[in-house]
Protein backbone atom coordinates (compact mmCIF):
# COMPACT_ATOMS: atom_id res chain seq x y z
CA UNK A 1 0.00 0.00 0.00
CA UNK A 2 1.13 3.54 -0.74
CA UNK A 3 2.77 4.90 2.41
CA UNK A 4 0.80 8.13 2.21
CA UNK A 5 -2.41 6.28 3.10
CA UNK A 6 -3.62 5.78 6.65
CA UNK A 7 -5.67 2.59 7.10
CA UNK A 8 -8.47 2.31 9.62
CA UNK A 9 -9.98 -1.11 10.24
CA UNK A 10 -13.63 -1.04 11.24
CA UNK A 11 -16.01 -3.86 12.12
CA UNK A 12 -18.21 -3.57 9.04
CA UNK A 13 -18.00 -3.65 5.26
CA UNK A 14 -17.95 -0.13 3.82
CA UNK A 15 -20.25 0.56 0.88
CA UNK A 16 -19.87 4.35 0.59
CA UNK A 17 -17.37 7.05 1.58
CA UNK A 18 -17.98 10.79 1.08
CA UNK A 19 -16.09 13.94 2.08
CA UNK A 20 -18.05 16.67 3.77
CA UNK A 21 -17.97 19.64 1.39
CA UNK A 22 -15.94 22.72 2.26
CA UNK A 23 -17.12 26.18 1.25
CA UNK A 24 -15.68 27.36 -2.04
CA UNK A 25 -14.38 30.56 -0.45
CA UNK A 26 -12.40 28.82 2.30
CA UNK A 27 -8.89 27.52 1.81
CA UNK A 28 -9.55 24.87 4.41
CA UNK A 29 -8.87 21.26 3.54
CA UNK A 30 -11.73 18.81 4.10
CA UNK A 31 -11.32 17.12 7.47
CA UNK A 32 -14.60 15.26 7.94
CA UNK A 33 -16.04 12.38 5.93
CA UNK A 34 -18.96 9.99 6.24
CA UNK A 35 -19.19 6.25 5.60
CA UNK A 36 -22.07 3.86 5.07
CA UNK A 37 -21.99 0.11 5.54
CA UNK A 38 -23.61 -2.90 3.88
CA UNK A 39 -24.04 -6.66 4.34
CA UNK A 40 -23.87 -6.42 8.13
CA UNK A 41 -26.37 -7.54 10.76
CA UNK A 42 -26.84 -3.89 11.62
CA UNK A 43 -25.70 -1.25 9.17
CA UNK A 44 -24.51 2.21 10.14
CA UNK A 45 -23.80 5.69 8.90
CA UNK A 46 -20.64 7.03 10.59
CA UNK A 47 -18.97 10.44 10.60
CA UNK A 48 -15.18 10.60 10.93
CA UNK A 49 -12.53 13.25 11.47
CA UNK A 50 -9.16 12.93 9.75
CA UNK A 51 -7.41 15.10 12.30
CA UNK A 52 -8.02 17.43 15.24
CA UNK A 53 -10.16 19.76 13.19
CA UNK A 54 -7.87 22.05 11.28
CA UNK A 55 -4.82 21.31 13.41
CA UNK A 56 -2.93 20.14 10.36
CA UNK A 57 -1.51 22.50 7.78
CA UNK A 58 -0.97 21.61 4.13
CA UNK A 59 2.77 21.31 4.69
CA UNK A 60 2.54 18.95 7.64
CA UNK A 61 2.43 15.29 6.93
CA UNK A 62 -0.79 13.64 7.91
CA UNK A 63 -0.31 10.70 10.19
CA UNK A 64 -2.70 8.83 12.40
CA UNK A 65 -5.97 7.04 11.99
CA UNK A 66 -9.27 8.71 11.24
CA UNK A 67 -11.28 9.12 14.43
CA UNK A 68 -14.98 8.24 14.57
CA UNK A 69 -17.06 11.17 15.78
CA UNK A 70 -20.50 9.53 15.83
CA UNK A 71 -22.69 6.90 14.20
CA UNK A 72 -26.35 6.01 13.77
CA UNK A 73 -28.15 2.85 12.78
CA UNK A 74 -29.18 2.58 9.13
CA UNK A 75 -32.03 0.24 8.22
CA UNK A 76 -30.91 -1.79 5.20
CA UNK A 77 -27.67 -1.59 3.24
CA UNK A 78 -26.38 1.88 2.41
CA UNK A 79 -26.59 1.70 -1.39
CA UNK A 80 -25.53 5.30 -1.99
CA UNK A 81 -24.77 8.42 0.01
CA UNK A 82 -24.27 12.13 -0.63
CA UNK A 83 -23.79 15.22 1.51
CA UNK A 84 -26.68 17.62 0.89
CA UNK A 85 -24.77 20.40 2.68
CA UNK A 86 -22.28 20.63 5.53
CA UNK A 87 -24.78 19.33 8.09
CA UNK A 88 -27.00 16.88 6.22
CA UNK A 89 -26.26 13.49 4.65
CA UNK A 90 -28.69 11.71 2.32
CA UNK A 91 -28.69 7.91 2.02
CA UNK A 92 -30.25 5.41 -0.34
CA UNK A 93 -31.30 2.13 1.30
CA UNK A 94 -31.76 -1.41 0.03
CA UNK A 95 -35.21 -1.15 1.68
CA UNK A 96 -36.22 1.50 -0.87
CA UNK A 97 -36.13 4.35 1.66
CA UNK A 98 -34.38 7.70 1.17
CA UNK A 99 -33.23 9.30 4.46
CA UNK A 100 -31.70 12.64 5.42
CA UNK A 101 -29.49 12.50 8.52
CA UNK A 102 -28.34 15.61 10.35
CA UNK A 103 -24.88 15.79 11.88
CA UNK A 104 -24.93 17.88 15.08
CA UNK A 105 -21.38 19.09 15.47
CA UNK A 106 -21.96 20.71 18.86
CA UNK A 107 -22.46 17.34 20.58
CA UNK A 108 -21.25 14.97 17.82
CA UNK A 109 -24.47 13.07 17.22
CA UNK A 110 -26.45 12.02 14.16
CA UNK A 111 -30.24 12.13 13.96
CA UNK A 112 -32.86 11.36 11.31
CA UNK A 113 -33.92 14.67 9.81
CA UNK A 114 -36.38 13.34 7.25
CA UNK A 115 -37.18 10.14 5.41
CA UNK A 116 -39.25 8.99 2.48
CA UNK A 117 -40.25 5.38 3.25
CA UNK A 118 -40.55 2.96 0.35
CA UNK A 119 -39.74 5.60 -2.21
CA UNK A 120 -38.90 2.60 -4.42
CA UNK A 121 -41.14 -0.46 -4.68
CA UNK A 122 -42.25 -3.06 -7.19
CA UNK A 123 -45.68 -2.26 -8.57
CA UNK A 124 -48.19 -5.08 -8.15
CA UNK A 125 -46.43 -6.95 -5.39
CA UNK A 126 -45.89 -3.68 -3.49
CA UNK A 127 -42.59 -5.20 -2.35
CA UNK A 128 -39.79 -2.81 -1.49
CA UNK A 129 -37.22 -2.25 -4.22
CA UNK A 130 -33.67 -1.14 -3.38
CA UNK A 131 -32.91 2.53 -3.94
CA UNK A 132 -29.64 2.18 -5.84
CA UNK A 133 -28.51 5.75 -6.42
CA UNK A 134 -29.02 9.34 -5.29
CA UNK A 135 -27.68 12.73 -6.29
CA UNK A 136 -28.13 16.04 -4.45
CA UNK A 137 -28.02 19.68 -5.41
CA UNK A 138 -29.46 21.35 -2.34
CA UNK A 139 -32.36 21.45 -1.82
CA UNK A 140 -33.06 19.05 -4.70
CA UNK A 141 -32.55 15.28 -4.31
CA UNK A 142 -33.04 12.71 -7.07
CA UNK A 143 -33.18 8.95 -6.46
CA UNK A 144 -33.21 5.94 -8.79
CA UNK A 145 -33.87 2.30 -8.03
CA UNK A 146 -34.17 -1.32 -8.96
CA UNK A 147 -37.82 -0.60 -9.80
CA UNK A 148 -36.81 1.61 -12.75
CA UNK A 149 -38.34 4.63 -11.03
CA UNK A 150 -36.95 8.17 -10.74
CA UNK A 151 -38.03 10.25 -7.72
CA UNK A 152 -37.45 13.97 -7.23
CA UNK A 153 -37.53 15.32 -3.67
CA UNK A 154 -36.98 18.68 -2.02
CA UNK A 155 -35.23 18.60 1.33
CA UNK A 156 -37.85 20.63 3.20
CA UNK A 157 -40.89 18.91 1.65
CA UNK A 158 -42.43 15.71 2.99
CA UNK A 159 -44.07 15.00 -0.36
CA UNK A 160 -42.30 13.56 -3.37
CA UNK A 161 -42.05 16.47 -5.81
CA UNK A 162 -42.18 14.27 -8.90
CA UNK A 163 -42.03 10.60 -9.81
CA UNK A 164 -41.28 9.12 -13.22
CA UNK A 165 -42.79 5.69 -12.66
CA UNK A 166 -41.73 3.72 -15.71
CA UNK A 167 -38.49 5.54 -16.41
CA UNK A 168 -36.68 2.28 -17.09
CA UNK A 169 -37.71 -1.32 -17.61
CA UNK A 170 -34.41 -2.44 -16.08
CA UNK A 171 -32.53 -1.65 -12.87
CA UNK A 172 -31.03 1.82 -12.69
CA UNK A 173 -27.65 1.77 -10.93
CA UNK A 174 -26.52 5.38 -10.81
CA UNK A 175 -27.56 8.98 -11.33
CA UNK A 176 -25.86 12.36 -11.60
CA UNK A 177 -26.85 15.90 -12.54
CA UNK A 178 -25.81 17.04 -16.01
CA UNK A 179 -27.23 20.53 -15.47
CA UNK A 180 -29.66 22.01 -12.96
CA UNK A 181 -32.70 20.47 -14.64
CA UNK A 182 -31.11 17.52 -16.41
CA UNK A 183 -29.92 14.19 -15.03
CA UNK A 184 -28.01 11.21 -16.40
CA UNK A 185 -28.78 7.63 -15.37
CA UNK A 186 -27.05 4.31 -16.05
CA UNK A 187 -28.77 0.93 -16.07
CA UNK A 188 -28.31 -2.83 -16.07
CA UNK A 189 -28.52 -3.18 -19.85
CA UNK A 190 -25.61 -0.86 -20.62
CA UNK A 191 -27.54 2.32 -21.36
CA UNK A 192 -26.70 5.91 -20.41
CA UNK A 193 -29.89 8.02 -20.47
CA UNK A 194 -30.36 11.78 -20.39
CA UNK A 195 -33.52 13.20 -18.75
CA UNK A 196 -34.91 16.73 -18.78
CA UNK A 197 -36.86 17.11 -15.54
CA UNK A 198 -38.75 20.12 -16.94
CA UNK A 199 -40.49 17.89 -19.47
CA UNK A 200 -43.62 15.92 -18.67
CA UNK A 201 -43.85 12.25 -19.60
CA UNK A 202 -41.72 9.21 -18.86
CA UNK A 203 -39.26 9.29 -21.75
CA UNK A 204 -35.59 10.25 -21.71
CA UNK A 205 -34.31 13.00 -24.01
CA UNK A 206 -31.52 10.76 -25.30
CA UNK A 207 -30.30 7.18 -24.93
CA UNK A 208 -26.63 6.26 -25.38
CA UNK A 209 -25.15 2.77 -25.42
CA UNK A 210 -22.25 0.66 -26.60
CA UNK A 211 -23.46 -0.91 -29.83
CA UNK A 212 -24.45 -4.54 -29.56
CA UNK A 213 -23.51 -4.81 -25.90
CA UNK A 214 -25.77 -4.96 -22.88
CA UNK A 215 -23.09 -5.01 -20.19
CA UNK A 216 -24.53 -3.41 -17.01
CA UNK A 217 -23.27 0.06 -16.16
CA UNK A 218 -22.79 0.70 -12.42
CA UNK A 219 -21.50 4.26 -12.10
CA UNK A 220 -21.51 7.64 -13.80
CA UNK A 221 -19.80 10.99 -13.26
CA UNK A 222 -19.79 14.26 -15.17
CA UNK A 223 -16.74 16.41 -15.89
CA UNK A 224 -16.92 19.37 -13.48
CA UNK A 225 -16.06 22.04 -16.08
CA UNK A 226 -17.12 20.52 -19.39
CA UNK A 227 -20.53 19.12 -18.66
CA UNK A 228 -20.91 17.29 -21.96
CA UNK A 229 -18.05 14.96 -20.97
CA UNK A 230 -19.25 11.96 -18.98
CA UNK A 231 -17.46 8.89 -17.59
CA UNK A 232 -19.14 5.56 -16.83
CA UNK A 233 -17.99 2.19 -15.53
CA UNK A 234 -19.64 -1.19 -15.45
CA UNK A 235 -19.62 -4.91 -14.94
CA UNK A 236 -16.76 -5.55 -17.38
CA UNK A 237 -14.46 -3.07 -15.57
CA UNK A 238 -14.27 -0.91 -18.71
CA UNK A 239 -14.00 2.89 -18.50
CA UNK A 240 -16.20 4.66 -21.06
CA UNK A 241 -15.85 8.35 -21.92
CA UNK A 242 -18.90 9.92 -23.61
CA UNK A 243 -19.59 13.26 -25.26
CA UNK A 244 -23.34 13.70 -24.82
CA UNK A 245 -23.40 16.34 -27.58
CA UNK A 246 -22.32 13.85 -30.25
CA UNK A 247 -23.70 10.51 -31.34
CA UNK A 248 -25.02 7.66 -29.24
CA UNK A 249 -21.71 5.86 -28.65
CA UNK A 250 -18.84 6.41 -26.23
CA UNK A 251 -15.91 8.44 -27.57
CA UNK A 252 -13.49 5.95 -26.06
CA UNK A 253 -13.62 2.58 -24.35
CA UNK A 254 -10.65 1.72 -22.17
CA UNK A 255 -9.94 -1.72 -20.77
CA UNK A 256 -9.44 -1.14 -17.09
CA UNK A 257 -10.30 -3.30 -14.08
CA UNK A 258 -10.51 -7.09 -14.07
CA UNK A 259 -13.96 -7.03 -12.45
CA UNK A 260 -16.86 -4.62 -11.86
CA UNK A 261 -16.06 -0.93 -11.65
CA UNK A 262 -18.12 0.39 -8.74
CA UNK A 263 -17.37 4.12 -8.82
CA UNK A 264 -15.79 6.68 -11.12
CA UNK A 265 -14.97 10.26 -10.09
CA UNK A 266 -13.38 13.14 -11.95
CA UNK A 267 -11.29 15.19 -9.56
CA UNK A 268 -13.62 18.15 -8.86
CA UNK A 269 -10.98 20.88 -9.21
CA UNK A 270 -8.33 19.06 -11.25
CA UNK A 271 -10.37 17.04 -13.75
CA UNK A 272 -7.42 15.88 -15.85
CA UNK A 273 -7.24 13.35 -13.02
CA UNK A 274 -9.87 10.63 -12.68
CA UNK A 275 -10.28 7.89 -10.06
CA UNK A 276 -11.97 4.48 -10.24
CA UNK A 277 -12.42 1.56 -7.84
CA UNK A 278 -13.33 -2.05 -8.43
CA UNK A 279 -14.48 -5.41 -7.18
CA UNK A 280 -10.98 -6.64 -8.08
CA UNK A 281 -9.56 -4.75 -5.07
CA UNK A 282 -7.90 -1.95 -7.03
CA UNK A 283 -8.14 1.83 -6.73
CA UNK A 284 -6.87 3.52 -9.87
CA UNK A 285 -5.64 7.05 -10.45
CA UNK A 286 -5.90 7.97 -14.16
CA UNK A 287 -3.65 10.93 -14.97
CA UNK A 288 -4.27 12.54 -18.37
CA UNK A 289 -2.22 15.63 -17.52
CA UNK A 290 1.07 13.83 -18.16
CA UNK A 291 3.73 15.49 -20.27
CA UNK A 292 3.49 13.78 -23.64
CA UNK A 293 7.26 14.07 -24.07
CA UNK A 294 8.00 12.08 -20.94
CA UNK A 295 10.03 8.96 -21.81
CA UNK A 296 8.07 5.81 -21.11
CA UNK A 297 10.92 4.32 -19.07
CA UNK A 298 10.37 7.04 -16.44
CA UNK A 299 6.87 5.84 -15.77
CA UNK A 300 7.23 3.31 -12.97
CA UNK A 301 4.60 1.21 -11.24
CA UNK A 302 2.03 1.89 -13.92
CA UNK A 303 -0.63 -0.48 -15.13
CA UNK A 304 -0.74 -1.24 -18.82
CA UNK A 305 -4.01 -1.42 -20.67
CA UNK A 306 -5.36 -1.79 -24.16
CA UNK A 307 -7.68 0.47 -26.03
CA UNK A 308 -10.71 -1.28 -27.49
CA UNK A 309 -12.16 1.60 -29.40
CA UNK A 310 -11.34 5.26 -29.64
CA UNK A 311 -12.99 7.68 -31.99
CA UNK A 312 -11.42 10.99 -31.15
CA UNK A 313 -13.72 14.01 -31.22
CA UNK A 314 -13.60 16.16 -34.35
CA UNK A 315 -11.31 19.06 -33.61
CA UNK A 316 -11.76 22.55 -34.90
CA UNK A 317 -9.68 25.71 -34.75
CA UNK A 318 -11.61 27.03 -31.77
CA UNK A 319 -11.16 23.95 -29.68
CA UNK A 320 -8.21 25.23 -27.68
CA UNK A 321 -10.15 24.30 -24.54
CA UNK A 322 -10.85 20.80 -25.81
CA UNK A 323 -11.26 18.32 -23.01
CA UNK A 324 -8.20 16.14 -22.53
CA UNK A 325 -10.47 13.09 -22.02
CA UNK A 326 -11.87 13.49 -25.54
CA UNK A 327 -8.51 14.10 -27.23
CA UNK A 328 -6.21 11.80 -25.31
CA UNK A 329 -4.99 8.87 -27.34
CA UNK A 330 -4.09 6.29 -24.70
CA UNK A 331 -2.10 4.24 -27.22
CA UNK A 332 0.52 7.01 -27.30
CA UNK A 333 1.19 6.94 -23.57
CA UNK A 334 -0.60 10.20 -22.77
CA UNK A 335 -2.40 8.51 -19.92
CA UNK A 336 -0.71 7.25 -16.77
CA UNK A 337 -2.49 4.83 -14.47
CA UNK A 338 -1.40 4.05 -10.92
CA UNK A 339 -2.99 1.49 -8.63
CA UNK A 340 -3.06 3.27 -5.26
CA UNK A 341 -3.87 0.08 -3.30
CA UNK A 342 -1.75 -2.61 -4.94
CA UNK A 343 -1.99 -5.05 -2.03
CA UNK A 344 -5.78 -4.98 -1.76
CA UNK A 345 -7.70 -8.12 -2.75
CA UNK A 346 -11.29 -7.61 -1.57
CA UNK A 347 -13.59 -5.16 -3.33
CA UNK A 348 -13.00 -1.42 -3.09
CA UNK A 349 -16.63 -0.29 -3.12
CA UNK A 350 -16.39 3.46 -2.96
CA UNK A 351 -14.07 6.43 -3.18
CA UNK A 352 -14.32 10.19 -2.90
CA UNK A 353 -11.77 12.85 -3.75
CA UNK A 354 -11.56 16.53 -2.78
CA UNK A 355 -8.48 18.73 -3.01
CA UNK A 356 -5.44 16.73 -1.87
CA UNK A 357 -7.70 14.27 -0.06
CA UNK A 358 -8.95 10.83 -1.01
CA UNK A 359 -10.95 8.34 1.05
CA UNK A 360 -12.07 4.85 0.03
CA UNK A 361 -13.88 1.96 1.70
CA UNK A 362 -13.63 -1.80 1.19
CA UNK A 363 -15.20 -5.19 1.83
CA UNK A 364 -12.11 -5.91 3.93
CA UNK A 365 -13.75 -3.66 6.56
CA UNK A 366 -11.14 -0.97 6.02
CA UNK A 367 -11.12 2.74 5.28
CA UNK A 368 -8.07 4.25 3.57
CA UNK A 369 -7.38 7.99 3.72
CA UNK A 370 -4.70 10.18 2.22
CA UNK A 371 -4.32 13.94 2.53
CA UNK A 372 -1.30 14.08 0.20
CA UNK A 373 -2.83 12.80 -2.99
CA UNK A 374 -0.61 14.62 -5.47
CA UNK A 375 2.55 14.87 -3.39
Amino acid sequence: MDDKFAAKFVSHKISRTRWRPVSASSLQQPDVFATGSWDNEENKVCVWATSDFGAISLEEEYQGDPKQLCDIRHIGDVMDMQFLDQERIVTASSTGTVTIFRHHENNQTLSVNQKWEQAHYHVGSNMRAPCTGIVCSSPEIVSVGEDGRINCFRAESRDVVRTIDDADSSTMHGVTFLRTTEILTVNSVGQLKLWDLRKQGNDPTQIFSVTGERVPLHCVDRHPNQQHVVATGGQDGMLCIWDVRHGKMPMSLLNAHKAEMWEVHFHPSNPDHLFTCSEDGSLWHWDASADTEKPTFLIGGRSTFNISRSSIAHTNANQSLACVWLSTDPTKGHLEITNLLPSSTLSVNSLDVLGQNLVCGTDAEAIYVTRRLFS
